[in-house]
Parts: C-alpha cells; sequence; structure tokens
C-alpha cells in the first residue's frame, strides 16, 4: 500500500473537528477509493484546552498556522480558519509557495484573492481545492470546473445562503414576521448573533462571485455583485407572490449578457412550479444554464459542519488520488478580468406594491408615469388588507390602499425613474417595495 496522506489541518470549529471525525470514521473506505490512507497528522487552533469531540493529544499540535502550512511532516495544508485577511490568507500562501496542496472551505478569501492563490498554485504545481466554499455538500464547484468544463454557460442562480432561505419559508410556512423568524434562527443557530452578514445579502455575493468566475472564466470580483438583503419582506408581499403563482427566495444570480455579465444578490419571486421554488429551509440549490442543456439543478444541505465537511474530505481524497485541475477551470493567466453589466440595464418583470393614497387622481399619476418610462403591466391588483400588516410600515397613515403591480419585461432604470417620479407626486405613501422576477 502507498504511503499515508498527511494532511495538518489548521481551524478546529465546527467544520474542522468533523472533518477529524469523517476520516476517523470513513478510514477503511477512503482507502479502497484514494489507494492510500489519509492521516491528519498535525493540528492548529487558537486553543488547545477547549473542549472538543476528541482528544487533540492524540495529535501533534503547531500553534502557528503559518509554522503548519511549511512544515515538511505534512503533505497537505487544510485551511479551515476563515476570513480573507491573515492568518488564513499567509497560511495559505505559504503552503502553495512550499509546492504543498491546499483545501479550503474559506469563502472569503477566495472572493478576494483566488486569481492570486490560482496563480501560486499553478507556478508550484499543485492543487487548490475549495468546493466547501460554495454551496456546503453540492459539488457545484466540481461540476463547474470538471463535469461541464466543456459547455457554455449562459446563466448560474440559486440559493446560496441556508440562513435566508430558513427564514423566508418560516415567514412563509407559519405566517411570522422577519425579525421573529431571524430570532428562532438565531435560537436554532442557523444564525450569527450578528446576522447581517447573512442577511443583507454578503454572504451569498461572496459564494456567486466565485461561482461566476468557474462560469464564465472571469477574475473573482465581489465587488461587481450588486446586492440586496432580506429584511424589507413582509407577509403581504410572501402572501401576493403566492397568489400570483410565485414564492420568494434570496438567489444570486450570474448571467452573460450583451453588456457584460451581470452579477446580482437579491429577493427573487420564481414560479411555483420551478426547482428552485420547492427549496426549503436551509437546503441550498444552484441552476445552472447551459447552450445546448436543459437546466440543470443540484441540491443538497447548505450548511452545518458536516455536510461542510464532507466537501473538504472529498477535496482531501483527490489530492490522496493525484486528481489535480486548474483551480477556476482554465490557467490563471486565462482569467480574464469582469465586464461588469450595469445593474440598470437589467430587464425582467417586476413586482412591485404602492400605498397608494386613496385620492381622486392617484391611479391615473401612477399610470401616466409608468407609460413615460415605456413599462407596461401584466396585472394591477388592489388589496383590502387589515391595518395590522402595515404597522411597521412608515408612512402608513390608514388612508392608503395597498396596490399591486406586475409588468412585463423592463428595464432596472425605468422603474427606477417612474418611482421616482411618483413618489415626488405625493400620490403614495412610504416607499415602494419592489421585487424581481426570475423566469424559469
Amino acid at each position: 500500500m502507498a504511503e499515508p496522506l498527511k494532511v495538518g489541518l489548521a481551524g478546529l470549529g465546527t467544520v474542522g473537528s468533523a472533518v477529524i471525525e469523517l476520516l476517523e470514521r470513513g478510514r477503511d473506505k477512503l482507502v479502497a477509493r484514494c489507494g492510500r490512507p489519509i492521516e491528519v497528522v498535525a493540528l492548529s487552533a487558537r486553543s488547545r484546552s477547549k473542549k472538543r469531540r476528541f482528544d487533540v493529544r492524540a495529535f501533534r499540535w503547531v500553534a502557528d498556522p503559518v509554522a503548519l502550512a511549511q512544515d515538511p511532516a505534512i503533505d497537505v495544508f487544510a485551511e479551515l480558519i476563515g476570513g480573507a485577511g491573515d492568518p488564513a490568507k499567509q497560511a495559505v500562501e505559504t503552503a502553495l509557495a512550499c509546492g504543498k496542496p491546499v483545501v479550503t472551505a474559506n469563502k472569503a478569501l477566495l472572493a478576494r484573492h483566488g486569481p492570486r492563490l490560482a496563480a501560486l498554485a499553478e507556478r508550484h504545481s499543485v492543487a487548490l481545492n475549495f468546493e466547501a466554499s460554495v454551496g456546503g455538500g453540492i459539488p457545484i464547484i466540481k461540476t463547474l470546473r470538471e463535469g461541464l468544463n466543456g459547455d457554455s454557460f449562459t446563466r448560474i442562480y440559486g440559493i446560496l445562503n441556508g440562513t435566508c432561505n430558513y427564514i423566508l419559508s418560516r415567514m412563509e410556512h407559519d405566517r411570522l414576521a422577519f425579525e421573529d423568524c431571524l430570532r428562532e434562527a438565531q435560537r436554532l443557530g442557523y444564525a450569527e448573533a450578528d446576522p447581517s452578514f447573512d442577511v443583507d445579502g454578503h454572504d451569498t455575493a461572496q459564494k456567486l462571485s466565485i461561482l461566476a468566475s468557474l462560469a464564465f472564466g472571469t477574475k473573482v470580483d465581489p465587488d461587481a455583485v450588486y446586492v440586496e438583503g432580506i429584511s424589507s419582506i413582509t407577509l403581504p408581499d410572501l402572501d401576493a407572490a403566492s397568489e400570483l403563482g410565485y414564492r420568494v427566495k434570496l438567489l444570486g444570480v450570474a448571467v452573460k449578457t450583451e453588456a457584460g455579465i451581470e452579477q446580482r444578490v437579491h429577493p427573487t419571486m420564481v414560479p411555483k412550479e420551478s426547482a428552485i421554488a420547492q427549496v426549503m429551509g436551509v437546503t441550498n440549490a444552484v441552476t445552472i444554464d447551459a447552450e445546448g442543456l436543459s437546466p440543470i439543478t443540484l441540491v443538497g444541505p447548505g450548511a452545518g459542519g458536516m455536510a461542510t465537511a464532507s466537501a473538504v474530505v472529498s477535496d482531501i481524497a483527490d489530492i490522496a488520488r493525484g486528481v489535480r485541475a486548474a483551480p477556476f477551470g482554465r490557467p490563471a493567466a486565462r482569467m480574464t478580468a469582469i465586464r461588469k453589466a450595469p445593474m440598470q440595464r437589467h430587464e425582467g418583470g417586476y413586482y412591485i406594491r404602492l400605498l397608494a393614497r386613496d385620492r381622486p387622481g392617484s391611479a391615473a399619476t401612477i399610470a401616466r408615469r409608468l407609460a413615460q418610462q415605456q413599462i407596461s403591466l401584466e396585472s394591477i391588483v388592489q388589496r383590502h388588507e387589515s391595518r395590522a400588516e402595515h404597522a411597521s410600515e412608515p408612512g402608513r397613515s390608514g388612508e392608503a390602499v395597498p396596490v399591486i403591480l406586475i409588468t412585463y419585461a423592463t428595464s432596472e432604470d425605468a422603474v427606477h425613474k417612474a418611482l421616482a417620479a411618483v413618489r415626488r407626486d405625493r400620490v403614495v405613501s412610504g416607499r415602494p417595495q419592489v421585487i424581481r422576477i426570475e423566469k424559469n
């Protein structure tokens, strides 16, 4: 039997501990699959004394993760520290420069430094594997990088944050307000004490920038992603979506357009019959559109120690088998600078909920402003809802009537110009709610 693959693992949080457990539990199966044992021989973390599910005394302890990364006694460096800066960044750079393959789950690091790290890995002819950085247990990185490598991708979109999907699912199913669902997610450990990175869409944006790079051959650029979160979504929005045949999801969407690559994260109405609309709870899903293929949707656990650890172990197993691919599916030198499609040029259908003042001429003014921007309406619904449903909405005076507009395809710029004019006319109360519609 071949010599064991010796792993140095930095970061012993939920994922790191689960990796230790999975490697031990699957030892024999991994030998059969890889032709050699995989052994964690050294660990690094902030605290050695912290109580864990395994005995750290069974492993050699290295206090500095950078020292572990260059340790000649390890073959692979697994970085599970997290964060875009040091020590994770320095440790990964050190390992690659020393000719050691790296496995990481660090989306923030890849979103900020992916192309440079890929070039460093190529220069030293070693693997840089990061399946666990996006989608938890969904093999979306390998699918884009290797499984569908010859296809021309046109769009990739999905549910990339389990916290947001859980909140929206609970709001719809149990008719709870956003704040109540967020507190429940925090109690269950699905959301952090400071949940803003998740609910404001930034976690999804980092993941989307990685997927867009793999799909379109561009350099990873999270700053090119338009981002909105879910905190503005209300029960009336979910009710209206359901009545109109839609469900609201926080989606990350990357599309190839004539103007460039459009990358956006925002609450989105998707048809109820679509595969993505059926995904509830903390589950993630990614749909891939490619020329000549029907859409492919991958669904699986998007969060949790075991799901993410499974992806880490799979990456380590590939290294043990001698499998190495270009980190982003092509040589780093051939990754192009992204040509960002301006968000104002986005075209699609829109859901617009207005609180129209109940007085003569309001409806005509709204219609005129929409017509001035050449916005055509698919449907208009006037709702009669209880005041309690809108108690938290600014500007609610009891005189406003909820009006829901569904537009045919139009531009982002036209919608914002029309609504700005409507607000200047003072025929609506509060801020209009706008949710984009994503067709199959």
